[in-house]
């Protein structure tokens, strides 16, 4: 099978048009349409809806999106790693849970590039799952996420915690401290984060009672940075990584509001391949990676 077969399907899945996708690629729409459908043909099933606002993938063109998708990054960074080898250089790929990449790994990137001055490095955030996969597939080096891996080919180290609190601006009309109950009386920005901040609302929304839709929420999510934005603005309160607005906590924009009997909270783990004493390298990088984060955390 051509590799440009997965690779023009996963740019129209990812447009949601094959014209957009072609533009994009500088090739002519009628040549990707022809693309697409020997894709379709050697696969033996369909994989996008066809109309006149656009496409959307099958519900077979969502499992070949999926594994298309790790088969092109596969590809590239093979690619890319050739290309590295080539000019003698190490590249480190990380990948993190948002809040952890934006705001907790920073300071230790700082201090392993003093540390591992001649080897350059990616950091990118990334869904928790789809961290663990590109770990085991080799995707990236290793990976920073919240509780302990699901594959026990991965091993990990926990290098730090995490609390999801709630906020409010610094004015708001709320108590420093609250009932669980109380948070159906204000304008609520709800995160949607793959936390599962949503189930741990929820169980305890039934423990006293209650559901989801009893809360006021103007909207939800899964950006904390938007999540953040609206309750700056004063537009209501939200629930959000800790590690995300300590500086806006630090500087009295934000309010942290405490719940009585409830907190949730997250241990930080690196993960990386049980085989990682193969590549030296890799495993003194590593090591040092565990030495440093602990005490290096932002």
């Amino acid at each position: 099978m051509n590799i440009e077969y997965l690779d023009y399907f996963c740019k129209v899945a990812i447009a949601g048009s094959i014209s957009k996708a072609a533009k994009e690629s500088h090739i002519s729409q009628s040549a990707l349409s022809q693309q697409i459908l020997k894709l379709e043909e050697i696969l033996g099933t369909k994989l996008l809806e066809r109309s006149n606002k656009g496409v959307e993938l099958t519900d077979k063109g969502i499992i070949a999106f999926k594994y298309a998708d790790n088969i092109i990054r596969t590809y590239n960074a093979m690619l890319k790693e050739l290309k590295l080898a080539d000019e003698n250089e190490r590249n480190i790929k990380i990948e993190a849970c948002w809040s952890i990449a934006t705001y907790s790994l920073p300071c230790v990137m700082y201090e392993i590039k003093n540390q591992f001055g001649n080897y350059s490095y990616e950091l990118n955030p990334n869904e928790l799952d789809l961290i663990e996969q590109n770990v085991l597939n080799n995707i990236c080096d290793i990976g920073v996420i919240y509780n302990k891996p699901k594959s026990l080919n991965l091993s990990y180290y926990k290098i730090g915690k995490d609390k999801i609190v709630l906020v409010a601006p610094k004015n708001y009309e709320i108590e420093d401290e609250i009932d669980f109950e109380e948070l159906v009386k204000h304008p609520f920005i709800l995160l949607n984060d793959k936390l599962h901040v949503i189930d741990s609302i929820n169980e305890k929304l039934n423990i006293i009672g209650l559901k989801i839709e009893d809360l006021n929420i103007l909207y939800n999510s899964d950006s904390a940075e938007s999540v953040k934005s609206s309750v700056l603005n004063g537009f209501g309160i939200g629930f959000l990584p800790y590690t995300s607005i300590k500086k806006e906590l630090y500087n009295e924009q934000l309010k942290e509001i405490n719940i009585r009997d409830y907190s949730i909270e997250y241990d930080m783990y690196l993960i990386y391949n049980n085989n990682i004493k193969g590549n030296e390298v890799l495993y003194n990088f590593i090591e040092y990676f565990k030495k440093i984060a602990k005490k290096s955390l932002c």
